[in-house]
């Protein structure tokens, strides 16, 4: 059958209808969505987002050689400035940082109010405060607290780690420390403390510190607005509003905090060792002046500078360049010791010192940066990260480059200092007949002054190391302070109704193709359109519902399957009146006089085929034509019961033992026009008596007599009855029943027809589902609920 496929789906315009049939399964499924949708907006606690956005300030021009290599890469595009913009991002999502504005904030504690579908927080706003003794940052706890008066309170159900505490209900005064198997617990009012909260149960909870950072880290996003800019947006989501503004402030807070500390780590290094310095030089210079003094006073010399005019300048020459080279010296020695020390590997160096030469200066810029940038790297992560590892090794490298530059320019400028020197000593030879005292005299002013130099240096560098930490900025900018919808970003209530009501209409829909697309039984016309034989109507479904009930104590006309009355005009009598003129149409169309018997039969036992029988002969009947029906059924005698199962009928008649045909037909029981003949009494038989002259004979004498003749006949499956009858029919009625008959038996229904085993074959569809408004053409579904049965 070329529609077979195409049949076992369900088209758009039967869902339609099946849709419409179904209509108070759409009203229970979309209550309940609807209902089950409000239950969770009720529950769920709305959650705000807060957003915040962060300029980061580019300071890279500070960064020495290494930093102005990276901008040069840069600018030729191998390198892109964000990657210190991802450095920033990754510690504003540090659990580090979130900690320190957890323990600020003191976000795991936690106060809330009971409600009807869930608890309400009271941040800001808690009528108490919990104190509690020293506690374990790894451990949880919650107690409830019901307040009773203006000064006393209950206190109750303590949990320890999920577990309750052996702990009877206390009522203590407010601020008075109570002992609890937590602990002392002391409760203080607040500002909202009032009679609003009397006789309510007030929920403290203490979150295990590691829990509750971890809730925080993963509720923060952190992101580059764009990846051109240095501007990152930082939001967070909280049941409190309030409480995610704060939240956001106090980060920012607490990053700008640690990066000045970091930055002014260096200035802090360096004042300490200047500081230390300073005190060293300011002791040997107060022993230099100590011993001038001394010396003068000794050998009452006023000044040395009278007695050798005449080589003071070119030896005051000398004395400035032997003091510039001892300084450096000086300062190259401090420096390398500070290097050489192996409690210092970890200390950033000194910088700034004025070293000339060697490019010394660039070089502790360079590794003080990479040393920064490795601490920052180890605290967030560990001593074994492969970044850390190969930072170590830079600096051990860099930390040998600067020592073995140090040696460098310590031998320069020692050969520098010896030269000079000598320079000098030809100098003193030639001042030989100056007193010896102004020799010694002259070299000991000599020390003073490159002390005294050095420390005014040392002293001016101080300054500004300080001054440099005095104007320390931070490296963020508030773009856009937190701020937010006042709408909770979650529950989305009108989404969520929006997709109940979805789910509400489509869950009946989807039962319903999976229903129909499940059931292998007959399911309306439309199953039919694939069979070629003539189709001549279709029975509706009794609306109520009724099953047909054979019930023999009741009369004929009281039988509640006989539902075609004389002058009623419901949907189940114009059912019929459309069958009788369709078929007297087909008969019509034969070309063929005298077509009159009409065979009754089905494939599967309930398809309602005496049902249909009886009651189109009815409607034949009340049409003004004179019917005979005779109930070839003989094992079942279904349509016998009609008229109270007579002993003698047909089977009487075929097995001879009744001649006259007027004794087995009871005329008029169920109208003037309707004659019926019995099955009669039941043979062990029936086929062979089928086989016999006399119903050809019967059949020729009714003929006469008549002007249709029904045989309601037995299911072609079940007997070869209506094989046998069928060859002394006109016309071949068969009766499929919908929700009954399985659908891959169509074809064999089709093979009969196209063999003509049957005289002029036509179907018969009962059993569908009558729809709102007038009978007619595709008003039926079909039902599973059983008909009338045969």
């Amino acid at each position: 059958m070329k529609k077979n496929t195409e049949e076992d789906f369900i088209r758009i315009q039967d869902l339609w209808k099946m849709s419409v049939e179904k209509w108070h399964w759409f009203v229970i499924s979309l209550g309940i969505c609807l209902i089950s949708a409000s239950l969770y907006i009720a529950i769920t606690p709305p959650v705000y987002t807060r957003m915040a956005a962060v300029l980061i300030k580019d300071n890279s021009a500070k960064g020495g050689m290494l930093s102005d290599n990276i901008n040069t890469f840069s600018d030729m595009g191998l390198f892109k400035s964000n990657t210190n913009i991802n450095n920033e991002i990754l510690t504003f999502k540090s659990p580090l940082l979130m900690r320190e504005v957890v323990q600020r904030m003191k976000l795991d504690e936690d106060y809330s109010i009971k409600g009807f579908f869930r608890n309400r927080s009271l941040y800001k706003n808690s009528p108490v405060i919990v104190s509690t003794g020293p506690v374990n940052v790894n451990e949880s706890f919650s107690f409830q607290i019901e307040l009773l008066s203006q000064n006393k309170i209950r206190l109750s159900d303590l949990i320890l780690n999920g577990e309750e505490l052996d702990f009877t209900d206390k009522e203590i005064n407010l601020s008075e420390p109570v002992n609890t198997p937590l602990g002392n617990i002391t409760i203080h009012p607040t500002a909202f403390y009032s009679k609003g909260y009397y006789d309510q149960k007030i929920l403290f909870t203490k979150f295990n510190l590691r829990g509750i950072v971890n809730n925080y880290t993963n509720a923060l996003n952190v992101g580059l607005s764009n990846e051109n800019a240095t501007i990152i947006n930082i939001s967070l989501n909280d049941v409190s509003a309030q409480r995610a503004e704060d939240v956001l402030d106090t980060l920012i807070t607490v990053y700008n905090k640690n990066w000045i500390q970091d930055r002014t780590q260096i200035a802090v290094n360096t004042s300490s060792f200047i500081e230390e310095r300073l005190n060293v030089i300011e002791k040997e210079l107060g022993g230099v002046e100590d011993s001038i003094s001394r010396f003068k006073s000794q050998n009452l010399i006023p000044d040395i500078q009278a007695a050798s005019n005449l080589y003071m300048v070119k030896s005051n020459e000398n004395d400035t360049k032997i003091q510039a080279l001892n300084t450096q010296y000086t300062i190259a020695k401090y420096i390398l010791s500070h290097l050489k020390n192996p409690r210092t590997k970890d200390i950033l160096l000194p910088a700034n010192l004025g070293i000339e030469g060697a490019n010394i200066e660039g070089q502790i810029n360079e590794y003080n940066t990479l040393l920064l940038k490795r601490n920052t790297l180890q605290a967030n992560s560990s001593d074994n990260n492969p970044l850390v590892l190969d930072m170590k090794q830079s600096l051990l490298f860099m930390r040998e480059a600067i020592i073995s530059s140090v040696d460098n320019l310590l031998v320069t400028l020692d050969t520098q200092i010896k030269h000079t020197q000598k320079s000098e000593t030809k100098i003193n030879e030639r001042i030989a007949s100056s007193p010896e005292q102004a020799k010694y005299l002259l070299s000991v002013e000599r020390q003073q002054a490159v002390k005294e130099a050095l420390y005014l240096f040392l002293l001016q560098k101080q300054e500004e190391n300080q001054l440099s930490q005095a104007f320390a900025v931070y490296n963020t900018k508030i773009i856009t302070p937190p701020s937010g919808n006042m709408s909770p970003a979650t529950p989305r209530k009108t989404s969520i109704l929006l997709v109940a009501v979805a789910i509400g209409f489509l869950l009946p829909i989807i039962i319903i193709i999976i229903m129909e697309n499940m059931t292998i039984t007959l399911r309306g016309r439309n199953d039919l359109s694939s069979l070629s034989l003539p189709f001549v109507g279709e029975i509706p479904q009794i609306m109520n519902g009724k099953k047909a009930l054979l019930l023999k104590s009741k009369s004929t006309k009281d039988r509640d399957d006989i539902i075609v009355r004389e002058g009623k005009k419901d949907y189940m009598n114009e059912a019929f009146r459309v069958i009788r003129t369709n078929l007297d149409f087909i008969l019509s169309t034969n070309g063929e006089k005298h077509q009159k018997v009409i065979m009754f039969t089905s494939f599967n036992i309930g398809s309602g085929k005496t049902f249909t029988t009886i009651n189109l002969a009815i409607s034949m009947a009340i049409k003004g034509k004179k019917v005979v029906v005779i109930d070839l059924d003989m094992r079942k005698a279904s349509l016998s019961s009609y008229i109270d199962s007579p002993s003698a009928g047909i089977s009487n008649y075929l097995g001879k033992m009744i001649d006259n045909t007027d004794q087995i037909i009871r005329k008029g029981a169920i109208h003037p026009n309707l004659d019926i003949i019995p099955a009669g009494t039941i043979p062990p038989n029936p086929a062979e008596l089928l086989l016999d002259d006399r119903l050809q004979e019967l059949l020729d004498e009714l003929r006469e007599k008549y002007d249709y003749i029904f045989l309601d006949c037995p299911p072609v499956e079940i007997v070869t009855d209506a094989s046998i009858v069928g060859k002394v029919t006109d016309i071949t009625i068969f009766v499929v029943r919908a929700g009954l008959l399985d659908r891959r038996i169509l074809p064999e229904i089709e093979e009969i027809y196209q063999k003509g085993q049957y005289n002029n074959m036509t179907v018969l569809l009962n059993g569908t589902q009558y729809m709102q408004g007038q009978y007619g053409y595709n008003r039926y579904g079909y039902t599973h609920a059983d008909n009338y049965l045969a």
